[in-house]
């Protein structure tokens, strides 16, 4: 016997239009000519080793794996995101759910970023049709056709909307593989339901997007580059519409983790930077290390020579190549984060930085490398 359920579909859901929004494309996205105006000279040159080892890692066909929080999409990123990817020195992004959103919402409407305090207050917060619906829309198909998360919602970007199979069709293709792959007929079962709840038309939805090319995404799907999206359920305004669905955020995020720790079995000799994220890339990277060292294990080699780059704003006086992890007693301890960076081997280092100084500065220092790449 179950507890009672909240029922989302009592809501009362308001349009984008109606949000008042804190951030624009034209207002608060950085430039690439941008310098960097606050790192000092050590901080410089600890960017420039990382830019020298992510040359060296690309000459090797070793991965580059960039994660971070919603703060890099928020701060405006995404044209510096955009030109390492075009450029080539990026094998794989991820980030979390906010982020996923923040950047369909440029994307969709060019602002984003509500005011919490008082939209909760009136019971609006993350209450938005448009970013509830479509992003929904675009994991449950996603999960029909086996994508990722961060995939599905950057095909919908890319695309500038979703094929809408008709409902009939998916049922007939979910009885013919009940047997055979099971978690295919019920992600298929799970988008017919969706279709059929809100009548939606079969054929393509068109969806413009009007700032599609300010997109992360985008730009990752259409280089068919990685970007993984790694949600933590409860934890982002999608979850307020009643499109959602449990199962297509389970598959489609499973995809991802699973899409990420195939990247970080390429990573000896590869670099990890970790960009603002203190729960979700630590926490992810541990586990897809310890599978990948698994498996290298079985066959007699070790993820040894990995460089990773921890980039947050706390401040840190703790040599952790000196003095290897802190005690508990002090403070340094608690940047937890660095605590479990430090226990995966490799080479760890940690930078107090804004992330649009880093990754200004790491664009500006690969610039000069693009001739030899």
């Amino acid at each position: 016997m179950g507890h009672n359920q909240f029922n989302r579909d009592k809501l009362n859901i308001k349009g984008l239009s109606e949000r008042k929004n804190k951030l624009s494309v034209d207002s608060d996205f950085v430039r690439l000519d941008q310098i960097p105006t606050s790192l000092s000279d050590t901080e410089k040159d600890l960017i420039m080793k990382t830019a020298e080892r992510i040359v060296l890692a690309r000459k090797s066909n070793r991965s580059v794996i960039l994660t971070f929080g919603a703060h890099t999409i928020k701060n405006g990123l995404a044209p510096v995101l955009i030109s390492l990817l075009n450029d080539g020195w990026l094998t794989h992004l991820a980030t979390n759910g906010a982020g996923i959103i923040h950047d369909w919402e440029f994307a969709f409407q060019g602002k984003s970023s509500e005011d919490v305090r008082e939209n909760v207050t009136k019971g609006e917060f993350g209450i938005w049709n448009e970013t509830g619906f479509f992003i929904n829309l675009a994991i449950t198909a996603g999960a029909a056709e086996g994508l990722g998360y961060g995939e599905s919602v950057g095909k919908m970007i890319s695309q500038e909307g979703v094929h809408i199979p008709e409902a009939a069709e998916l049922l007939d293709s979910a009885f013919k593989t009940a047997d055979s792959d099971p978690g295919a007929a019920a992600a298929a079962i799970d988008f017919s339901g969706l279709i059929k709840k809100y009548r939606i038309q079969p054929g393509f939805l068109s969806l413009p997007h009007p700032y599609k090319k300010l997109s992360v995404q985008a730009a990752a799907y259409e280089k068919n580059i990685p970007f993984t999206g790694h949600p933590m359920f409860g934890h982002d305004i999608i979850y307020c519409h009643p499109a959602n669905n449990g199962a297509a955020i389970g598959r489609t995020a499973q995809n991802d983790f699973l899409c990420f720790a195939d990247s970080v079995s390429r990573l000896d000799k590869g670099v990890y930077m970790s960009l603002g994220s203190a729960v979700m890339s630590p926490m992810v990277f541990e586990k897809s290390l310890s599978m990948a060292q698994n498996i290298e294990i079985q066959k007699g080699r070790h993820i040894d020579n990995h460089f990773m780059l921890v980039i947050d704003l706390a401040p840190s006086g703790w040599d952790w190549d000196k003095n290897g992890e802190p005690p508990a007693d002090n403070p340094a301890y608690y940047l937890r984060y660095c605590k479990t960076f430090h226990r995966m081997g490799g080479e760890m280092k940690y930078l107090k930085a804004d992330n649009r100084d880093f990754l200004l500065e790491l664009h500006h220092d690969l610039n000069g490398y693009q001739l030899l790449y």
